[in-house]
């Protein structure tokens, strides 16, 4: 059985140009979390940036600005989590069959 390098030269390349497609799409995927029951959302995208951060006015009291920081980092890292979840499986999805499935194999910083 011979080794095939140029068929695998193609399938690394065709794998790159599929990461790198993915990579660009992830600017669209979007997640949000929650904290204080809703009173602090954080919104962030598959490029695990905050797109958008919302504070209900009973938080904005001077009494309550040590909760309302505590509560901003719970809903900023959810949304953070929630965006790399999901990035990872659109990242998955995209380059199905063209890897082989290696546990413990995280690609959602290739072509970043």
């Amino acid at each position: 059985m011979a080794f095939d390098l140029t068929g695998m030269m193609g399938k690394v390349k065709e794998l790159q140009d599929k990461m790198q497609q993915a990579q660009q799409e992830l600017e669209h995927l979007t997640a949000t979390g929650e904290a204080g029951g809703g009173l602090v959302r954080a919104t962030a995208n598959g490029h695990r940036k905050i797109l958008k951060l919302s504070i209900d006015e009973s938080l904005l009291t001077p009494q309550d600005r040590d909760m309302l920081a505590d509560l901003v980092v719970a809903a900023v890292n959810k949304a953070l989590d929630e965006a790399a979840e999901l990035a990872r499986q659109e990242l998955q999805r995209k380059t199905s069959g063209l890897m082989p499935n290696v546990p413990g194999l995280d690609l959602t910083g290739f072509g970043a």
